[in-house]
């Protein structure tokens, strides 16, 4: 089976996400009392993908995450990943790209009309 270029050259930060999001996933499912069986049935998953999962494995996809966030009531967290509100880099880039000046035009001398 191939592997991925994106999954060996994982940057060390995006790892340690990854393995901390698996982390409070199982923490979470095992504060809510969901055994693997059941998380794995309610999520249309095999066990062993879920143990994937809850080891921050990146070859588990975005949708299983999603799905099994969903279960676990936390849809919400995930819609807020991306959110531009939350963006404080882009929202610097573009107040930087702003002009320093705002200059309006002048009408021509007589009104600009020809009689």
């Amino acid at each position: 089976m191939k592997t991925s270029k994106a999954k060996t050259a994982l940057p060390l930060p995006v790892a340690r996400a990854l393995r901390k999001l698996g982390t409070d996933i199982s923490v979470a499912r095992k504060r809510r009392r969901i055994s693997t069986l059941l998380m794995a049935q309610r999520a249309f998953i095999s066990r062993n993908t879920l143990a994937k999962l809850e080891k921050g494995d990146p070859g588990v996809s975005l949708g299983i995450f999603a799905t099994v966030l969903f279960v676990l009531g936390m849809t919400e967290r995930l819609s807020d990943l991306a959110d531009p509100s939350h963006d404080a880099l882009g929202q610097q880039l573009a107040d930087d790209s702003l002009p320093k000046r705002i200059r309006t035009r002048r009408a021509p001398i007589g009104g600009g009309h020809a009689a």
